[in-house]
Formats: structure tokens, C-alpha cells, sequence
């Protein structure tokens, strides 16, 4: 088959998972000796549009693990804007260190019935968007490494198959509810309403984090004011220059502690080909 287009589609508020699909849409495209285009979905604007492709295309796309699935704000961007019509697909995830859980189900499943053949697939560890203990600088060298070594799998069962690829089966449920989160205690931690807070002492009202973020919740005037919906992505918290966000919500606290705890390992990656 003649991939005559590579793209990297994401959607990566702290940018472990743009790093990921940026580095296969690179080693894709040298390989096919084509250009590779990337295609951010964090902000609402860049969501606004369809984007079709076509038989020729390989397209990388990649999301993170928010609750064992894909984050749900954000899921009927990948299903009512990304539109295969033959296109071949790189599905890829990334988790914090705890599981990756029906994330990567899901992104397959969604692509498959966008009209995209889904040639690989595979489920990347970074470092948690809640907590530096959780996965340290990671995506490393080792991670990145697999990635191109996917990557080169993936174009030679294209170039073998000529396109023409059998359905990929991964691991997980695409139908699955969402992990929920728990606490110290072992109980359900219910922090659905949580939304950061700002410390004004530090704040110099920038406007960065209301540029930046994902669901355009933060007022741009007033940037210790949240106007909307939080998913917790955390993009505010790590981007701020000035350290000034950050969430005090018990619960939040809970589980993020009980993470730091119980997910300290090192936890692998998981590919299919």
C-alpha cells in the first residue's frame, strides 16, 4: 500500500502523550519517506472541525487513561471528529502507572467504526498528570525506544499485508464503566467537583493557564475564577510559571496519596501488532 500521509492526532494536556505520537508519526513518515503533520485536539477550538481522511493515510492517534477509558469530555471528539474512510491507524494510550484499564479498547473500537483499519496498537506509561512520584520522567528512553519499535512492526505488516490488515483485538473492554477512583481508606473517592485553586500571592494573572485550557473552564480576566467544567487534567497546575495552581479537595488528596502508595513500580508497556 502507498501511504502517501502520515498525521499525529492527540489529545495530551500534559504533553506525554503528544511526545508519543509525535515520535511514531516521525519514524512512520521516515520510513515512508513522506512528510507527517500533527494535529493537536487539547484546546475547544482545535476540536471544532471534522477531519476526514482517506486510503493512504496513516494516522497515529493517541489519547490519555482518564478513569480506564478515554476521557469522557473529550470522547465524542474521537467519535463524531476523526473520520477514517479507509485510512490505517496507530492507536496508542498512556496511563499514569496504575493500568491502563479499557482506554485502549475503546480508542480501537471508536477508530474502527470512524471507518479506519487499526494496524497496531499500544499502551505507553508517563508520568501520572497527578503526581511526579508516580512514573518519573516517563515516557523515557526505554518507552520511546518500543514506540519506534512499534512503529517499524506496524509499516512492515503494512508493507506486507498491502494495507489489507486483519482486525486487531487488545486487551480491555471498550463497553467497560470507568475505574473508580478510591482513597486512603479503600473507599470511593468522589471529587467530580473539584476545580483548582489559585494562590493569589503567587498569581501575576498571565492568563497562561486560561489560554491553555482543555475545556476553556478558567477565566482569562480573572484567572483564579473556573467558569466550567474541570476534568482534572492538571494542564494549569504543571504549565503555571509561577507555581500559583494547585487543588486542596480532601478527596482528590486521598486518591492521589493512595496512588503514590500502592502504584510505585515500575509498570510496563503493552503493545499489539
Amino acid at each position: 500500500m502507498n501511504i502517501q500521509h502520515v498525521y499525529a492526532v492527540y489529545f495530551s494536556p500534559t504533553g506525554n502523550t503528544k511526545r508519543l505520537v509525535c515520535q511514531a508519526a516521525s519514524e512512520a513518515a521516515r520510513l515512508f519517506q513522506v512528510s507527517c503533520r500533527a494535529i493537536s485536539l487539547d484546546l475547544p477550538e482545535e476540536r471544532e472541525r471534522v477531519r476526514t481522511f482517506s486510503a493512504g493515510d496513516l494516522v497515529i492517534v493517541g489519547g490519555p487513561t482518564y478513569a480506564g477509558k478515554l476521557p469522557n469530555k473529550i470522547l465524542p471528539t474521537y467519535q463524531e471528529k476523526l473520520i477514517g474512510k479507509g485510512a490505517l491507524a496507530l492507536a496508542v494510550v498512556t496511563y499514569g502507572n496504575r493500568s491502563f484499564d479499557n482506554a485502549l479498547a475503546e480508542l480501537c473500537a471508536t477508530l474502527d467504526g470512524n471507518g479506519f483499519r487499526t494496524v497496531a496498537a499500544g499502551a505507553f506509561v508517563g508520568t501520572h498528570a497527578f503526581s511526579d512520584a508516580l512514573a518519573p520522567n516517563r515516557p523515557d528512553e526505554d518507552d520511546l525506544a518500543l514506540m519506534v519499535r512499534l512503529t517499524d512492526l506496524a509499516v512492515s505488516k503494512i508493507r506486507q499485508t498491502d494495507g489489507m490488515v486483519p482486525h486487531l483485538v487488545v486487551d480491555g473492554d471498550a463497553q467497560a464503566p470507568y475505574y473508580v477512583p478510591k482513597g486512603v481508606d479503600g473507599q470511593p473517592a468522589k471529587f467530580l467537583k473539584a476545580k483548582p485553586k489559585t494562590d493569589l500571592e503567587k498569581c501575576v494573572s498571565c492568563g497562561l493557564c486560561a489560554r491553555q485550557c482543555p475545556m476553556g473552564s478558567i477565566d482569562l480576566d480573572q484567572p483564579s475564577v473556573v467558569t466550567g467544567i474541570c476534568i482534572k487534567c492538571q494542564r494549569c497546575v504543571r504549565n503555571c510559571p509561577k507555581g500559583a495552581k494547585y487543588f486542596d479537595d480532601p478527596a482528590f488528596l486521598s486518591h492521589v496519596k493512595m496512588l503514590e502508595t500502592t502504584y510505585n513500580g515500575r509498570a510496563d508497556n503493552k503493545i499489539f501488532i
